[in-house]
């Protein structure tokens, strides 16, 4: 097998297991309350951000183990980018949420604006960066050739398989999943049955949030750069990823992104990096008119 594939395969599913942990707070809160939250990227970028700041509060207090340091680093960015999701739902969705389905979606466009201007102001426009946390290098020798994964890629595997089987646990085996999925089956039984929706809807895009803070501190390892309009485009491509698998679906917010990814990779690697977007696009094109529910999602029921 030629060794540019799977160098690039390997490249795609890291690439792709980020998208599909962002992609879960798009298909989440979709599948919760019908909307569209365009606030999500900003979180991700946001946590890009809380990553370099818990690094040099540890670092500065005299931590420099990294196992400590990168669960201290989790931990401290995950509860704060949950926070902000939080404040999202509470400003721009909760007193929106019985109104026309167009004036949430402007209020998460403008809470994505106040985002990126608030970081802009308080951190600079400037590009920023954190250094390489995790040396080395596993090579496999295929003929003449090679193909190389870094640790820090091993480690953005791991830990995002090991994010995604715990929300998956945590909406299937749980108290708190099943009042989740409660409330997306039916939010005004699930009221009825004493299931407080309101706080339940919260806790949706705390997750959501949770997972783009996972993802933020992973990306911000492997590429080490970040900056103000970061969040911009891998939030559109999350949201691509979501649509892929099929918005409100979990499993396919994960396929989707780990399409989306090893598509990208593949493309860049094999025909030209310039138009990588463009290919993105047009797959997502392709497959909708095959399947427009996406493909893991469930076809929309004529009501009569």
């Amino acid at each position: 097998m030629d060794s540019t594939f799977l160098q690039q395969m390997f490249n795609g599913l890291t690439l792709g297991s980020v998208y599909g942990l962002i992609a879960i707070g798009y298909t989440m809160v979709y599948g919760i309350i019908g909307m569209i939250n365009f606030a999500h990227g900003e979180v991700y970028m946001i946590s890009a951000y809380l990553c370099a700041i818990g690094l040099a509060l540890l670092s500065f207090f005299g931590l420099h183990s990294f196992p400590l340091l990168i669960l201290g680093t989790l931990v401290f960015t995950i509860v704060v980018t949950g926070v902000y999701g939080w404040v999202i739902e509470r400003i721009a969705y909760r007193p929106l949420r019985n109104s026309t389905r167009l004036a949430p979606l402007i209020s998460a466009i403008g809470m994505s604006l106040i985002l990126q201007n608030y970081a802009q102001i308080s951190q600079g426009p400037r590009q920023q960066g954190i250094p390489t946390m995790l040396d080395g290098v596993f090579r496999f020798h295929i003929g003449e050739s090679f193909v190389q994964l870094t640790y820090t890629k091993v480690f953005i595997l791991a830990a995002s398989l090991i994010g995604m089987l715990a929300l998956t646990y945590i909406i299937g085996h749980t108290k708190l999943g099943r009042m989740c999925r409660a409330t997306q089956q039916d939010r005004k039984m699930a009221s009825i049955l004493g299931i407080n929706t309101d706080r339940i809807i919260s806790w949706v895009f705390v997750i959501g949030a949770a997972m783009a803070g996972l993802a933020g501190v992973l990306i911000t390892m492997n590429y080490g750069t970040f900056d103000f309009y970061a969040g911009f485009i891998i939030g559109i491509k999350a949201f691509t990823a979501a649509v892929l698998g099929g918005i409100g679906s979990l499993p396919g917010a994960m396929l989707g992104g780990l399409i989306l990814g090893v598509a990208e990779a593949q493309f860049s690697g094999m025909v030209n990096s310039d138009y990588k977007d463009v290919f993105s696009f047009s797959l997502l094109v392709v497959i909708l008119i095959f399947r427009p529910q996406g493909l893991l999602g469930r076809p929309l029921v004529a009501k009569v």
